[in-house]
């Protein structure tokens, strides 16, 4: 591959990330000590936001600089192995965490320490490890991006982060790298993509440079949360996270900040029945635990996959994704072979005995079955719109999941 755009986006992508669908992403560096609010902490405090100077100015001696708060991030109770058997257990088949990002550090002792312990993570989570490095953020010296700087320095402070970029790939072997910003970019992905140890297995996103968002790179974010709602043309991710206000650690949060499992199976319906990905992000604290709620939620998405995962690893966009008739409906598909096997996700549980889909055209040899319930195929009938779908009373006790039921569908004409 050449240094180049034009070569760069010839190349296709790994077909594990495709099949993964699910990841896991951390955020957690200095900011989780004072864990105020957000992961831009920082970036709040320097430009002067009330509300952070007036947390400074009551908490912290006059002159404290957010250096200060390094010693703090003492990491005594992060165990690599709990944290690689919470996501595992949430099904995820990837993990991301931020090794040097606008948000985070640009501190060399929490940089390094968290960076010392990634491989950690590598070993005992045995899929895919991901690393989120990002060139431009408020760490940069003064004046970095102001034109009249010299070259001479700019060409210094380049070159050594692209070194350390290099350095942070090659022991580690990620298979994810996401830079923000575009610093001799393409120069560095042709090696990625050619020479690197991880040529072939090696995903990375958009997040490159000035206009290359949801234009380059192996896969599109665009934008956090983005969840465009129809398939996209390329391969795209849904990064997310569980606490709706902040991607670090918040101390402030309150119990309605969290998401809940039927928003998590709702967000993977509609992402995955697009083409998309989903990466949910927690905030661990600065002594290095994950909250219970987090791991409760994690948890609880776990068990939802291992009932209807096979709606969802590996699968496909069908001709539909959403229903016609009814909205709460969501589709993904697996073929084998000449057949072709439709997930009907049912965001909402219908409240009549008769669901209808209009997306759905059944043939004489269709099936319709819940996931997970040991029970009788469900009953249908072919309608002028589509197919009429007989619910039968089950009993709360027998029923497969809490949220997001899912009927996969056999033998349909279209």
């Amino acid at each position: 591959y050449e240094p180049k755009w034009s070569s760069l986006d010839t190349r296709p992508l790994p077909k594990w990330y495709d099949e993964a669908k699910v990841g896991i992403f951390i955020h957690w560096g200095v900011f989780s000590v004072p864990s105020f609010e957000t992961e831009w902490f920082w970036d709040r405090w320097q430009q002067g936001n009330k509300d952070f100077v007036k947390f400074m100015d009551e908490n912290y001696r006059p002159g404290f600089t957010y250096a200060d708060f390094a010693p703090q991030f003492t990491a005594e109770f992060y165990d690599p192995n709990q944290w690689a058997d919470i996501f595992q257990a949430a099904g995820a088949n990837h993990f991301a965490i931020t090794s040097v990002s606008s948000v985070t550090d640009g501190l060399n002792g929490p940089g390094i320490y968290i960076n010392r312990h990634t491989p950690c993570i590598e070993v005992n989570f045995s899929y895919h490890l991901l690393i989120n490095y990002n060139l431009i953020g408020s760490h940069m010296p003064a004046g970095f991006l102001v034109k009249a700087q010299t070259k001479s320095r700019k060409k210094r402070f380049v070159y050594s982060w692209r070194s350390l970029l290099y350095i942070l790939l090659l022991p580690c072997t990620s298979d994810i790298t996401t830079p923000d910003t575009y610093w001799k970019s393409k120069e560095f992905l042709a090696w990625l993509y050619n020479d690197s140890p991880v040529k072939d297995t090696i995903v990375v996103n958009d997040r490159w440079g000035i206009g290359d968002t949801c234009n380059h790179g192996d896969i599109y974010t665009c934008q956090d949360r983005y969840n465009p709602g129809v398939v996209q043309k390329h391969k795209w991710e849904n990064c997310m996270t569980l606490d709706r206000g902040s991607w670090g650690f918040n101390r402030k949060a309150t119990l309605d900040t969290y998401l809940k499992l039927t928003d998590l199976t709702t967000l993977l319906a509609e992402t995955v029945s697009c083409g998309g990905n989903l990466l949910m992000n927690v905030g661990p604290t600065h002594d290095g635990r994950i909250l219970p709620i987090f791991e409760e939620r994690l948890r609880q998405f776990g068990d939802w996959m291992k009932v209807n995962g096979e709606a969802i690893y590996g699968s496909k966009p069908w001709t539909h994704q959403n229903d016609t008739i009814t909205p709460a409906v969501w589709y993904t598909s697996q073929k084998s072979g000449s057949e072709t096997t439709v997930y009907a996700m049912l965001l909402k549980w219908p409240e009549a005995d008769v669901l209808h889909l209009g997306a759905a055209t059944p043939s004489p040899h269709t099936t319709v079955s819940l996931l997970g319930y040991h029970g009788n195929n469900f009953k249908w009938a072919k309608s002028s719109t589509g197919m009429q779908v007989q619910i039968p009373a089950i009993p709360f006790n027998k029923m497969p999941c809490d949220a997001a039921w899912v009927l996969k569908l056999t033998a349909l004409s279209s």
